[in-house]
């Protein structure tokens, strides 16, 4: 049978695609893993619709097998195609603000104007944190964007050297106020970065003058040109809680710090977030990283700048987990006084649920927009209500935080127990890419036959599952827990 997700990341998303609107979106959903909304399209739509869709299809190479697709994503298990009668709320409150989702965009390139932030709102994201606002000059370059790329893939890594707005501040606050005038239930945020106290101060009463919700403090931009600024505060605990207290002491809407990765741990920024009054975290901004396409150079020169994307999400999930799992913060309190705003590499809506199982109250998402436009928010929200439907969970608030208690330490897992792999012989195709990895990178556990059948060898199996993460048909699953006997 086709592989569902192989075969939608095929598809190119094209705008105004010519197999028709229903099928794209059809296909879309199959590819941001709303299988139970792709599976409702396909199956209303007859043979003749998904045979005239594939003959218009304009890949580069070969066309989508739309049918084919139809067919695997109808054929999916039960789970997957629940049809609720109603779907729950997406409600959730993050610093005392009511969102009708969780989605937000994130401060950066995606949202820079009142046009875009509007598109993006009227689409159904629940919020905005505008492009940072600053009074410092700023002058991009050319080009600022580079890929990193595996084989056929998009790409799953995303480098930036883009840095605040460039439209002049008091325009940015302008474009804010009309903002929130024409769209009250929505939530707007300014993201603001000053040089001194004094800027910090009053970028901070400007945006609440406007009219904005909340105020995220940008500590964390990897690549200003100037010192003193962006993540050189985020890596200086004394800096953070001197400027959150500041601005906190000089408005009254909450104040959202936004930290940086670049540091050992969270749990030093996050003491000094907590204990200068601030009401919320945003986490993480983009990682310190080089990339050495002579296509992104600049003027032939390189530099360290952001990385984002799908590469950095375990990362980003990891610092979360400082921050909501540490027992230091929580003897402190904080996790009642203060709310997290997840980001990194959210694509989907299994992507943001495990940020919200990881205590998040929010989510934000930059690259995934950037490849595939705020269209995805439609596969955000259908995914995640029809996930809460399959479990019987009527409020997006009970799942804030119930992965918390199975995060533990490497020396509390299991160590006196495994579990084998197990070949399911009809969906594999015999590439033997399991014997090549288990030989040259594992423990020789797995033998190639003269059928192309692979055999796991009990005796050797040490039940690592590399096996199991190279096999391209996923024919290769888990068997039972059992207790080692070695």
């Amino acid at each position: 049978m086709l592989h569902i997700n192989e075969e939608a990341a095929r598809c190119l998303l094209c705008h105004d695609a010519p197999c028709g609107a229903k099928v794209a979106r059809a296909i879309r959903a199959a590819r941001f893993d709303n299988l139970w909304t792709a599976a409702k399209l396909f199956n209303a739509m007859s043979d003749e619709e998904l045979a005239h869709a594939e003959a218009s299809c304009i890949h580069y190479d070969k066309p989508i097998r739309i049918a084919e697709l139809a067919k695997a994503v109808s054929c999916q298990p039960s789970e997957f195609s629940h049809q609720p009668s109603e779907l729950p709320s997406l409600e959730l409150n993050f610093c005392d603000m009511v969102c009708e989702n969780p989605f937000f965009l994130a401060s950066s390139a995606i949202c820079t104007n009142y046009d875009m932030v509007a598109r993006a709102l009227e689409a159904g994201w629940a919020g905005v944190f505008y492009k940072t606002i600053t009074k410092a000059d700023i002058r991009e370059v050319s080009p600022r964007f580079d890929a990193v790329r595996k084989e056929g893939t998009p790409f799953v890594g995303f480098r930036n050297m883009e840095q605040l707005s460039e439209n002049p501040y008091t325009e940015d606050f302008d474009i804010l106020r009309r903002l929130k005038q024409n769209y009250p239930a929505k939530r707007i945020i300014a993201s603001i970065m000053g040089q001194t106290e004094e800027e910090w101060i009053e970028l901070a009463k400007m945006a609440e003058e406007a009219g904005c919700d909340a105020v995220e403090l940008n500590f964390s931009c990897p690549q200003m040109r100037l010192t003193g600024l962006g993540s050189d505060i985020g890596q200086n605990p004394e800096l953070i809680l001197f400027y959150t207290s500041y601005v906190r002491d000089a408005v009254k809407i909450p104040v959202i710090p936004k930290m940086t990765p670049n540091v050992m741990s969270m749990t030093s920024p996050a003491l000094a977030c907590f204990y200068a009054g601030a009401s919320g975290i945003s986490a993480i901004n983009t990682i310190k990283s080089i990339t050495m396409s002579h296509d992104a150079e600049v003027s032939e020169k390189k530099t360290v700048s952001g990385y984002s994307g799908k590469a950095v999400k375990p990362i980003a999930l990891r610092m979360i987990h400082e921050m909501t799992g540490n027992p230091i913060l929580h003897k402190a309190g904080i996790e009642k006084h203060m709310d997290i705003s997840g980001i990194g590499g959210i694509e989907t809506w299994r992507d943001a649920l495990e940020f919200i199982q990881l205590g998040c109250r929010n989510v934000q998402v930059c690259t995934a927009v950037m490849q595939y436009g705020y269209r995805i928010i439609d596969d955000l929200t259908l995914g995640l209500q029809h996930y809460m439907a399959s479990r019987g969970i009527t409020e997006l608030k009970k799942l804030v935080g119930e992965e918390l208690p199975n995060i533990v330490l490497p020396s509390d897992l299991d160590r006196e127990t495994m579990v084998y792999p197990m070949v399911n012989r009809k969906q594999c195709i015999g590439c033997g890419r399991c014997y090549v990895s288990c030989m040259d990178g594992g423990h020789q556990a797995i033998s190639f036959d003269a059928d192309r059948q692979p055999r796991i060898l009990g005796s050797k199996c040490v039940g690592c599952h590399l096996c199991r993460l190279v096999c391209p048909t996923g024919a290769i699953g888990l068997a039972k827990r059992i207790k080692k006997t070695r």
